[in-house]
């Protein structure tokens, strides 16, 4: 573990995603020195019933790079456009270069299975994208990194798929109860232009409090107040060190 930097990039498909899934994973991480950059693929401007599309993107870009900002996080957005998000040669190359400019030890992104089409195209984007980031011959701005990067995937909503089907057993959860996840709620709260858009949208009366109630519900199914949960992509070619596992030792839980 000692030959991994300390430096975790999360690519989202939206801002609000990373502080949703990972922010009381990332407030642990970020307390205990590691540089955190959270990237989205769009800055979500069609989430608003209330603003034009330019307006939203403005706006929720603001509000991420503040959420970012509570954990001196960098915010980077690859300006794609909300719901019309697609794989290509130019995003996996502009992400390659991403992940080499931070020196990425560790990578975290949507699962496969997740609900949102956009979340899994972010996923096979970074998947791709994290596979070629040690070889020389792809076309990036930045040299090649040492090794290829540490790669999770955060939870999705309702431990749900896109069929509504229970998702795989997550490999571990974090206990983020207490201060990891106020943090969590703050970087939250933030995202303020989300709350009207999930009532109309998703019929959630209070956005911030039914994402605190899902952490809550995975709590319980490890014994604690609140948690988060991930799969540590293990296929060939990927690294195998349990580094989270690891800098979270304390933290690390499993299904009672």
């Amino acid at each position: 573990m000692s030959q991994i930097p300390k430096n975790l990039l999360i690519i989202q498909a939206h801002p609000d995603d990373a502080e949703a899934w990972c922010a009381g994973t990332l407030a642990l991480l970020a307390e205990r020195g590691w540089k955190i950059t959270i990237a989205t693929m769009t800055a979500g401007g069609m989430g608003s019933f209330t603003m034009n599309e330019r307006d939203t993107v403005r706006v929720r870009q603001e509000e991420a790079a503040a959420a970012a900002a509570e954990l001196n996080a960098d915010y980077y957005c690859f300006n794609r456009r909300d719901g019309y998000l697609f794989d290509s040669e130019a995003i996996r190359i502009e992400v390659v270069t991403l992940i080499r400019r931070v020196n990425a030890g560790v990578v975290i992104t949507h699962p496969p299975f997740d609900y949102h089409n956009d979340h899994r195209i972010t996923h096979d984007i970074v998947d791709a994208a994290i596979m070629v980031s040690s070889l020389p011959n792809i076309p990036s701005d930045e040299g090649p990194l040492p090794r290829t990067p540490v790669f999770y995937h955060e939870m999705p909503m309702n431990l749900t798929d896109f069929l509504g089907n229970p998702v795989p057993e997550p490999h571990f959860f974090i206990n983020i109860t207490g201060s990891p996840m106020v943090k969590k709620m703050k970087m939250l709260t933030h995202h303020k232009s989300q709350q009207d858009l999930m009532r109309q949208m998703m019929g959630m009366d209070d956005f911030f409090g039914e994402m605190k109630r899902f952490n809550a519900e995975l709590g319980k199914m490890v014994g604690v107040e609140h948690a988060e949960c991930y799969w540590q992509h293990l296929g060939g070619g990927f690294p195998r060190e349990s580094v989270i596992q690891d800098e979270l030792t304390e933290f690390i839980k499993h299904r009672i």
